[in-house]
């Protein structure tokens, strides 16, 4: 079964539009998501399979809607919260 996020080979999504010189990051906040998840990877709270996996779970509307590194925040945030990593505080 295929998931939104597996697209190749549809059409309707328009071209590609890159920037010349695109910056790594646009904010500050992406770059703390994807230091996040490096750390959390090496440290074994989950594998990167599990990441993933979770980055294509999410529901299909708020997947299509969600920047790049807002849908690791969604799988971040899922991921933690399963594996019991949250913090109340």
């Amino acid at each position: 079964m295929s998931r939104v996020n597996d697209v190749g080979g549809q059409t309707g999504f328009g071209p590609v539009v890159t920037e010349e010189n695109e910056p790594v990051f646009h904010a500050d906040w992406e770059a703390r998501v994807y230091a996040l998840n490096i750390a959390l990877v090496r440290r074994g709270v989950y594998t990167l399979d599990e990441f993933r996996d979770a980055v294509e779970r999410m529901p299909p509307q708020e997947y299509l809607a969600a920047s790049y590194y807002e849908r690791w925040l969604f799988a971040i945030e899922r991921l933690t919260s399963a594996h019991g990593a949250q913090s109340d505080e």
